[in-house]
């Protein structure tokens, strides 16, 4: 049981449920995460997708935003899908008033770069580091990344656009994998997580 790792979801908004299974089915322990203490207890965390401003507004609000930051600078694994990926940029082109990220990863996304919410779609796509064929993404109000620093590495690209990126222990797709059944890259990021723990 000491192998199975305890990943939390940041449960503020978004579709927190689904992370919960996925992790479950790629044999996490998993537990909806929303103040500091609770953050403090678990080895990973998923960001979920969600509306990156409000996400953000929340993570201020219940004190949760500089806690993230330490955590991910200390070492922990975190894995952010769609507006988690925007929570993980260094810098989001066009960003929302008031709009913080954690940080973790030297890259620069566009919010919104694939269309509203009508213009949503599925795609198969090919993710480095992930065996069996392509991950089917659900991609809904998808960021994309603009471009990435030197200590990033893209894992993942879409229509010539990136949509996967990992930095040593962050990992973020623009795309969520947990609306689908299929949990590979929850399995990449649990695997990632056993590493440090």
């Amino acid at each position: 049981m000491s192998d199975t790792p305890l990943i939390g979801v940041l449960a503020l908004q978004g579709d927190v449920r689904e992370h919960l299974i996925a992790l479950a089915s790629a044999d996490a322990l998993a537990r909806p995460v929303r103040r500091p203490e609770e953050l403090a207890e678990v080895d990973g965390l998923v960001i979920p997708g969600g509306e990156s401003t409000t996400m953000s507004k929340l993570a201020v609000l219940f004190g949760m935003m500089e806690p993230l930051r330490e955590r991910v600078r200390a070492g922990m694994p975190v894995y952010g899908t769609c507006a988690g990926m925007i929570l993980l940029a260094e810098k989001i082109l066009d960003p929302r008033s008031g709009q913080e990220t954690v940080g973790g990863i030297d890259m620069i996304v566009r919010r919104n770069a694939f269309g509203r919410q009508n213009e949503s779609f599925e795609a198969a796509v090919e993710v480095a580091g992930i065996d069996g064929g392509p991950v089917e993404g659900v991609f809904i109000r998808a960021p994309w990344v603009e471009s990435v620093g030197a200590g990033a590495e893209v894992i993942a690209e879409h229509g010539g656009h990136i949509v996967a990126v990992r930095q040593r222990h962050v990992l973020a797709t623009s795309f969520h994998p947990e609306l689908t059944g299929d949990h590979r890259v929850h399995a990449l990021f649990v695997d990632m997580v056993r590493a440090v723990k």
